[in-house]
């Protein structure tokens, strides 16, 4: 159901607010340069400074303005499992096609917790579930066998936004959960050979400014068409670098600024990015013919 393109999207800020008219454009141009489909309230769209209603409000602007053009995988993630439920509800009502759920953070629970946590999750909901296994930042590792257990018991469990950066869990997870398992690489640079290896696609954070480079090069890689997707690569392969030389989201709204898609307002404790790394951006964005 979820395969190629996925573009985890900036929240666009104007004097402290969600600027609306610019994420209504945002996804507009996003479907028009050929992505695949929506994520909306993740990390890159700084959701952790993001209230409750900015949040909802953001889902709610995401499935209307999609129109159904592409799917929207709303982000409902919490350290709460109470919250997290909430949130998946809401997601539901609002119309996304499926929901992605990160590991709680913080806690640091067990895999039992992680199994009860996202079968709270799973039995709250009849849409598509998307775990989000991102060890570097929730601290814990929602295993293999975890996996397993959950799609066993809840067919809801669709598949994994997989940020492990260790690409021998493909060929795990396939072996455990079958090829109808969704798996979505996290990583922009390491996205080819994750495909390679029996991925369906990319929650991407260059897509956010580079939508119809990164669709094709997620095209070519899906289908045995090599030599395409890494002629693509060589040219975003700088950009995907300099974005995460300062903290994202704040290289991905530089570049946006740069493109007239938003200003590049980022919320405390995230700042903008520095002197330095713009211009390394620049450069970047001049060797993938986006300057």
């Amino acid at each position: 159901m979820f395969n190629g393109a996925y573009t985890a999207l900036i929240t666009p800020f104007k004097n402290g607010e969600i600027d609306e008219q610019a994420l209504v454009n945002i996804i507009n141009w996003q479907i028009d340069e050929g992505i695949n489909g929506l994520v909306p309230v993740g990390t890159t769209g700084e959701t952790p400074t993001l209230t409750h209603e900015e949040h909802a409000r953001v889902v709610q602007i995401c499935v209307k303005t999609t129109a159904g053009r592409v799917p929207v995988i709303a982000g409902a993630g919490s350290n709460s499992t109470a919250e997290a439920v909430e949130m998946v509800e809401f997601a539901q009502k609002a119309g996304a096609d499926g929901v992605l759920c990160v590991a709680p953070y913080y806690n640091k629970p067990n895999q039992e917790g992680l199994f009860l946590h996202f079968s709270a999750i799973a039995s709250a909901t009849n849409l598509p579930v998307i775990l989000y296994n991102i060890p570097s930042r929730s601290i814990v590792d929602i295993e293999v066998q975890t996996m397993a257990r959950l799609r066993k018991a809840h067919k809801n469990i669709a598949g994994v936004k997989d940020a492990t950066s260790d690409m021998g869990r493909v060929n795990e997870q396939r072996a455990a959960l079958g090829n109808d398992f969704i798996q979505l690489s996290a990583d922009d640079m390491s996205s080819v050979g994750y495909n390679a290896q029996g991925g369906h696609g990319c929650i991407s954070v260059i897509s956010n400014v580079a939508p119809k480079l990164f669709s094709q090069m997620q095209r070519a890689s899906l289908s045995g068409d090599y030599k395409e997707a890494l002629r693509i690569l060589d040219l975003l392969s700088p950009l995907m670098n300099a974005l995460f030389l300062d903290p994202s989201p704040a290289g991905p709204k530089y570049v946006a600024k740069k493109l007239g898609l938003c200003e590049a307002d980022i919320r405390l404790p995230m700042v903008s990015v520095s002197k330095k790394t713009a211009l390394i951006i620049d450069a970047a964005m001049e060797h993938a013919g986006l300057a």
